[in-house]
């Protein structure tokens, strides 16, 4: 295509499809971007920006950021094992994804019953399995008035689950009690229909070959023991609250963090050293259990989910097996489907798991429209995308941009106290200096030399501490906010 216009910037959206990472997504998007004629206009002017930089900007510059490419991050990560409307921005759109992350989305689910997993979906370990013959429809659309309007939901067992810097299954594993409630948080549902039903027998879905240990068992146990009693004990008191509340926003911080630089510009380092060659056999990923070994296409956020079963091994039932449901939801940022799964199975008196996961919308991107690009186009060559991407990208700009916040807030500024004033002069071992923006007006300064290193410099956006970044699994899920990295 030619290169004579210059490209434009904004915000599309792709199909991702099963058992890639939103990640990898980037990746194999700026494969093709890189050397397009569509995006040279891009690259030249990155080059050009680069030349004109001073040797300590260069210097600055981090090992594996030095390759030229083209800009891009997404507005909310989705899960391996889901499908969907999965936005990505180019260029200056990449500073409109941040409104997507608070955004209303659309999903469509397959819940299985008769069984539950430590990751609440058909990837897992089998915790426990239940009876389900007396499971039925009716019971099912009579359990999902329960999830509709605002309900407070409790994350995953392994989703956010980190407290105090370490995940909840250390705390068992060292016999210690968890040091606090597990925090859950407010989510709207405002529609939740249930569109196909699966007697038993009429579907192919299949619980997890593995079991788990009797130590993640008893964890589990653990877990959904405290689950229950948080929403069945007396209320908690504005102390209480207040802290939780804190905890809940430090969570929400680090995630949106996350979103916004770990996984927003995707980059791989560039290993200078080893060249492969071309002779050399591609590299195999080995399969668990009896499962032959898969292929690994792709980058290494391409194959995460198992192959699927052979429809020749037999069922783990010897009855007709479970049922299963496809239910559709629209729900509000920070919605975990495999909570939703899982909470429903207890709701009918049995177990229950996630087996697939759509996200048929987000926000104005809807699959199947002219704004969200099937992944598997981009294969076909620039002469098949760049049409479909300047189509989306023009659609994108013909329309109103979302209100975004003019500045990151930062971290509060130390309040000025003449205690620790004098105690940091006294004490000659302290390695913190303060600095001269700290000290009230009217302060002498301790010399002349403080005085003359002050700096106007404008407040960095202060980095989330270490504990803060603990707290979540890193791991961002199908839907909570997340732009970078398990939320469903």
């Amino acid at each position: 295509m030619a290169a004579s216009t210059p490209v434009l910037d904004g915000v599309f959206a792709v199909n991702k499809p099963v058992g890639m990472s939103s990640a990898q997504v980037i990746r194999d998007c700026q494969q093709q971007f890189n050397p397009s004629g569509f995006f040279k206009p891009m690259i030249d002017q990155q080059r050009a920006d680069r030349e004109s930089e001073s040797k300590n900007q260069k210097k600055k510059r981090r090992f594996g950021k030095n390759d030229i490419r083209v800009k891009m991050g997404h507005g909310g990560t989705l899960d391996p094992l889901a499908t969907g409307a999965l936005i990505l921005g180019v260029g200056r759109g990449t500073k409109s994804l941040q409104s997507f992350l608070d955004c209303t989305k659309t999903y469509e689910t397959i819940v299985l019953f008769g069984a539950s997993t430590d990751t609440y979906d058909r990837v897992g370990k089998v915790l426990k399995k239940t009876a389900y013959e007396h499971i039925t429809r009716p019971m099912v659309e009579e359990a999902l008035n329960g999830f509709r309007g605002t309900l407070q939901q409790m994350p995953p067992l392994y989703s956010a689950l980190k407290m105090e810097g370490k995940p909840l299954y250390e705390y068992a594993r060292e016999g210690k009690p968890i040091p606090r409630e597990i925090a859950t948080r407010e989510v709207n549902v405002t529609e939740l229909e249930l569109l196909e039903w699966y007697d038993p027998g009429t579907h192919d879905h299949r619980w997890p070959a593995e079991d788990a240990t009797t130590f993640e068992r008893n964890f589990a146990e653990q877990v959904w023991k405290i689950e229950k009693d948080q929403l069945t004990k007396e209320k908690r008191t504005p102390e209480e609250e207040e802290e939780e509340k804190k905890a809940l926003e430090r969570h929400e911080r680090f995630k949106q963090k996350a979103d916004e630089n770990v996984d927003a510009l995707v980059y791989d380092k560039v290993n200078k050293r080893k060249k492969h060659s071309a002779k050399e056999p591609p590299l195999m990923s080995g399969a668990l259990g009896e499962h032959p070994p898969v292929k690994q296409e792709g980058g290494r956020g391409s194959n995460l989910i198992p192959p699927p079963h052979d429809p020749n091994t037999p069922p783990p039932w010897d009855d007709k097996g479970p049922p299963a449901a496809r239910i559709r939801m629209t729900v509000t940022s920070g919605f975990y489907v495999r909570s939703f799964c899982h909470d429903l199975g207890v709701k009918v008196g049995s177990s229950a798991m996630m087996a697939e996961l759509c996200r048929s919308r987000q926000g104005d991107f809807v699959l199947g429209t002219p704004n969200c690009i099937e992944f598997s186009e981009f294969a076909k060559g620039e002469e098949t995308w760049a049409p479909l991407v300047k189509d989306a990208l023009d659609q994108w700009n013909s329309k109103p941009k979302p209100d975004l916040p003019q500045q990151a807030p930062g971290r509060a500024r130390p309040v000025w106290s003449p205690n620790r004033a004098q105690k940091s002069i006294e004490s000659p071992s302290s390695p913190r200096k303060r600095k001269a923006s700290e000290e009230p007006a009217g302060t002498k300064p301790l010399s002349p030399k403080r005085k003359k290193s002050a700096s106007p410099k404008a407040s960095k956006p202060a980095a989330e501490t270490a504990e803060e970044e603990e707290e979540w699994n890193g791991i961002a899920d199908d839907d909570a906010p997340a732009s970078a990295a398990k939320s469903a």
